[in-house]
């Protein structure tokens, strides 16, 4: 077995992601050749937790295909995450806000099951209710009696714990108001709030951390983009054109704040009658949410049809997601999730190859 042509081979295998070779990526880290053994190292963008099993199951194929007698091994790791996120907070790799132009499209619905849809695949998931006004995670994840462990550090500041509920830690306003007492704040206080959810909470090590932002484009929003190395937003809206004027401005909001948009959800797009499985309603429009992500060149992440089941799991404090009843429908979610994870990998490529370009 030559191990130059093994190299050979694994730099033309296409990653699923990024469109471009393992070996346009430098992805192929060495290959160790030792009779009939062959043992390859990979070195890819991360996150891996959607695409580690297929590219494990490409490079074998594509070996055994020229060298069936081979006993092969692919070790993959990520490279080294070029994110600033790391600087802001130690441990998490990656920083994703979940935004609305306007309130009621569903934006915190979508935020807990992409948690958890991150955290069913594998991933490190920590997730940041940070709407003070409405606060809505402890009730989505089961949460909604319990307060947020604190205590104080040796120089005497107050340090926060997460709670943590199917795998996705949770930290909110709400753990720390009564259940039923309203947020009553004004701008400096609003901000201050905010910062100490940012500041003081001991997260640990995390792949993602989700951002469930209030709707809008106010103080919380600003804030958390001029203070946070955001890996990018995710945005969510509804077909009727009310809500696709404000998700417009959502989107020049982070445009004018240099934070990449990773793309728009079109929540409540459809209605399936469960005696009509091949009908479908479009009761609050169709298609605006892709109409308004190609207006403005960012990519459509998928629609979540309106069922009742996501409601009462909302309720219920039981992300839909993880129902191993949800059958098809809460593929929407998983399939969310793998597109953010794409879009993600991207983003960290594009901010890798422009870091490499200033170096030279």
């Amino acid at each position: 077995m030559n191990q130059e042509h093994i190299a050979s081979l694994l730099s033309s295998i296409q990653d699923p992601d990024l469109g471009s070779s393992l070996g346009q990526l430098g992805a192929v880290h060495s290959v160790e050749v030792s009779g009939n053994k062959v043992r390859a190292f990979l070195e890819v963008v991360p996150p891996l937790h959607w695409i580690a099993k297929r590219l494990d199951h490409d490079c074998k194929a594509i070996i055994l295909a020229n060298y069936p007698d081979a006993e092969v091994e692919i070790l993959v790791r990520e490279s080294q995450n070029s994110s600033d996120a790391g600087r802001v907070f130690p441990g998490i790799k990656h920083l994703i806000a979940v935004s609305s132009g306007k309130g009621g499209v569903g934006k915190s619905t979508v935020a807990a099951n992409l948690a958890a849809a991150l955290a069913q695949r594998g991933a490190r998931v920590g997730l940041l209710d940070a709407d003070i006004y409405g606060p809505s995670q402890p009730t989505m994840y089961g949460m909604a009696d319990q307060q947020m462990r604190a205590e104080k550090s040796p120089d005497g500041k107050v340090i926060g714990y997460p709670n943590e509920a199917y795998g996705v830690k949770v930290a909110s306003i709400g753990f720390v108001m009564q259940r039923d007492q309203a947020a009553i704040l004004r701008g400096p206080m609003l901000a201050g709030y905010f910062n100490m959810l940012v500041e003081q909470i001991m997260w640990g090590d995390l792949d993602f951390l989700i951002f469930d932002l209030p709707p809008g484009t106010g103080d919380i929003q600003l804030t958390l983009t001029q203070r946070i190395p955001l890996t990018g937003a995710v945005v969510v809206t509804t077909p009727q054109e009310i809500a696709l004027a404000d998700v417009r401005r959502s989107i020049q909001m982070f445009s004018k704040v240099n934070v990449k948009v990773l793309g728009v959800v079109e929540n409540m797009s459809h209605f399936i009658p469960p005696d009509m499985p091949d009908r479908k309603y479009y009761i609050f429009g169709q298609g605006g949410g892709q109409s308004v992500a190609q207006e403005y060149n960012v990519p459509f992440l998928g629609e979540v049809p309106i069922d009742v089941r996501i409601r009462e799991g909302a309720d219920s404090g039981f992300p839909f997601v993880l129902d191993p009843e949800s059958g098809s429908l809460a593929d929407a979610f998983r399939d969310l999730a793998q597109r953010v994870v794409q879009q993600v990998r991207k983003a960290q490529a594009d901010a890798s190859s422009q870091s490499v370009a200033i170096e030279l």
